[in-house]
């Protein structure tokens, strides 16, 4: 009987035959804490009574979700993680550097076949590049920093055949909000989502990365596809590490196996307050918003930016109506200045903010006011999400948002395409 991803990958790195619904203890690849949580995992650590990482190589903080600090509480949490960084010789990403999700396959350091865990939930965004990574608390991370090891339990795997082509004006933030809102929030709780099809083949890597990010949002633990060439160009570029894909045997084991043709998909809106309460954008077309959001681990990357400069090329963005663009990375953010893509934003009226997750998880940047309704390419439109639970947040494509920030309402994006 033939594998999935998920357990070929929890197999090798625990040394059992390991299937669905078995117990393992499994060696760590890469280990990542962000400043909501490592704080807590170092004091876990020293509780522990640990005295040093199992290897500083491995383990990177990323100081993205307050960045810069707004808050001088915050500000020690900051130092705390730059004195732990230092003593143990690990990785530190600092304010500007970006957004974790964006930061350790940007750096390189996890490559197909990994096993990796991150004490933030989108840590499956990975699972684009084959790699089996998810989220953990801060106690977890303390255990992985000191051992190189962690228990799992090897999750059933949930299969996506995506068949068929996107339309044009359609792009993957569309693709897997359709695909939360058709199997909804708790339809793949502890499986690993298998995405597999001609729709997949045809996306950029930076597109995958989209849809692996969102797999949380249908309660997944992971998100994981094939390392095909694109994958194996792309990784290459960011590493010269040794790597061996994975690939799910022909006569592996589906807990549910759904096939989609995604050839006369619309694009899609996520409506408060919950990520499956999505729809075709007609159906909430004209809805007034006051804000725009352009950015996250899910959709700040230079594909992302992109699309939105080619719809705000040219033109302002609506008198009633803000935009704040965070770039996924320093990388980015640079590489957005060298396009010119960063001056499209800036001259339509955007705010351009430090590359973090600040506007997203609702620390700073762009919280918005009572009864205010967002559109944002983030992945939660939770009650709250962006610091204040009397504001209203839509989901949708860099595209759409775009295009809604230019007329102040939720707008088809194929107007402006």
């Amino acid at each position: 009987m033939g594998k999935t991803i998920a357990e070929k990958i929890l197999s090798m790195k625990s040394g059992q035959d390991a299937r669905a619904n078995d117990i393992v203890i499994a060696d760590l690849d890469f280990v990542m804490g962000q400043d909501g949580t490592s704080p807590l995992a170092i004091r876990a650590f020293r509780e522990m009574m640990a005295k040093k990482v199992f290897d500083p190589r491995k383990i990177a903080m990323v100081i993205d979700h307050s960045a810069p600090s707004p808050l001088q509480g915050v500000s020690e949490l900051h130092h705390q993680m730059r004195e732990f960084a230092r003593e143990q010789g690990i990785y530190l990403y600092d304010i500007g550097d970006g957004v974790c999700h964006q930061l350790l396959p940007e750096q390189g350091h996890v490559v197909p076949g990994n096993l990796v865990i991150g004490a933030d939930s989108h840590t499956c965004t990975y699972g684009a590049i084959n790699v089996f990574s998810t989220g953990v608390g801060s106690t977890d991370l303390a255990a992985g920093l000191i051992s190189g090891k962690l228990w799992f339990k090897v999750p059933e795997t949930f299969k996506f055949v995506l068949n068929g082509k996107l339309p044009h004006g359609v792009f993957s933030k569309d693709l897997i909000l359709y695909l939360i809102g058709d199997v909804t929030a708790d339809g793949a709780t502890y499986m690993a989502a298998e995405y597999t099809g001609e729709a997949i083949r045809d996306l950029s890597v930076e597109a995958r990365f989209t849809i692996s990010n969102m797999a949380i949002e249908m309660g997944a633990k992971c998100g994981l596809m094939e390392a095909d060439d694109k994958v194996i160009e792309w990784v290459k570029q960011h590493t010269d590490k040794p790597f061996e894909p994975v690939s799910p045997d022909p006569d592996a084991v589906y807990a549910k196996v759904k096939e989609y043709d995604v050839s006369n998909l619309e694009p899609q809106v996520a409506k408060p307050h919950t990520v499956d309460n999505v729809c075709p954008v007609r159906e909430v077309a004209g809805t007034p918003i006051q804000q725009g959001v352009i950015g996250t681990c899910t959709n700040g990357r230079m594909e992302d930016l992109r699309i939105a400069a080619k719809i705000l090329k040219g033109k302002k963005i609506h008198k009633d109506t803000r935009l704040v663009v965070a770039p996924a990375s320093r990388q980015v953010m640079l590489q957005a200045i060298r396009e010119g893509i960063l001056e499209i934003f800036i001259e339509a009226g955007a705010a351009v903010v430090t590359p973090g997750c600040g506007p997203c998880v609702g620390t700073h940047n762009g919280i918005p006011s009572d009864g205010e309704n967002v559109i944002s390419t983030a992945n939660r439109n939770f009650k709250g999400r962006m610091g204040n639970n009397k504001a209203f947040i839509y989901l949708a494509s860099p595209a759409t948002v775009a295009a809604s920030v230019l007329t102040g309402k939720i707008t088809d994006p194929r107007e402006f395409l």
